[in-house]
């Protein structure tokens, strides 16, 4: 009876035992995304320390003397303001095309049901795995014979077509959220459908739109190819472009200035998404509140 009174319920070791199991796989998931974090933060922590270092190397190095002298050097026109300016033109345009685009080519997709919807969005979810670099040389051949190479507004155009598959998907699954009887409410009252897109889908689906702005806007802002291939001009080059110039001058590479400026060139994209997050952030209170 003693011997019975002290030995342990087999149920409270096998609870022992997963709660062991549990712990042992949370170490090593801690453990497996710490060095994953210090994989990326190896490369953000040269970019910070050879910013600041007038000698710097390939090599992850604490600067001697910190200075501001690679800043000063990359914040001229020719180096940073006009390639920023013609990275903003070519990334806003090409945001701005694409949104406009993309709801107009959701709206008939989400509220009209067709049996060539679905064969259209595998069509257009295809468009996505095409790379852009399969189809530069027919694109360039047309820029030739049209005579639009070194044009600004025909590249916004072209780089709007490369991500236009994927902006018209999540525009769509956006607006499928906007209920329909909203609507329907509006067209009672005399709207017609592009204003009762105007007035009533659009501004409940501002949050989307925003994400499909910041899409658009990342993936032009990196873009080196397509502005390499058909702007010509450098004063039309964008940022994405001109890093380009820090590469192999005169067999050596400028690695303090590259890193100031590639600080520099990641300001705007990281204060648009701060900006628009917060302003997406009001937009699903406020959505969430008209759902209740």
């Amino acid at each position: 009876m003693t011997g019975s009174r002290l030995r342990a319920p087999a149920g409270a070791d096998s609870t022992t035992t997963t709660r062991s199991a549990r712990s042992r796989a949370r170490v090593g998931a801690d453990i497996a995304l710490v060095v994953i974090g210090l994989c990326f933060m190896a490369p953000l922590l040269w970019l910070l320390l050879a910013a600041v270092d007038p000698q710097a190397g390939y090599q992850t190095t604490v600067p001697s003397t910190p200075s501001t002298d690679n800043f000063r050097a990359v914040l001229t026109p020719e180096l940073l303001f006009r390639p920023l300016a013609n990275s903003f033109l070519l990334s806003a345009g090409t945001a701005v095309v694409n949104v406009l685009v993309a709801v107009l080519a959701a709206y008939p997709l989400s509220r009209y049901q067709s049996r060539f919807n679905k064969p259209f969005m595998y069509t257009v979810l295809f468009g996505t795995s095409l790379p852009v670099t399969a189809i530069m040389v027919p694109v360039y051949g047309l820029f030739v014979q049209l005579q639009l190479l070194d044009s600004m507004a025909a590249t916004i155009f072209f780089m709007a077509t490369t991500t236009l598959p994927m902006a018209i998907w999540m525009t769509k699954n956006f607006m499928d959220s906007v209920p329909l009887e909203l609507e329907e409410a509006a067209w009672m009252d005399g709207a017609s459908n592009m204003a009762a897109l105007r007035t009533v889908v659009l501004p409940l689906m501002r949050q989307g739109l925003g994400v499909v702005f910041i899409f658009v806007f990342i993936q032009a802002w990196g873009n080196f190819f397509v502005p390499f291939i058909l702007l010509l001009s450098p004063s039309k080059q964008p940022a994405a472009v001109s890093i380009f110039s820090f590469f192999g001058q005169h067999g050596a590479i400028a690695y303090g200035q590259l890193a100031a400026f590639s600080i520099l060139y990641s300001v705007p994209v990281l204060v648009l998404y701060a900006v628009v997050s917060r302003g997406m952030g009001n937009s699903f209170a406020l959505s969430g509140a008209m759902k209740g």
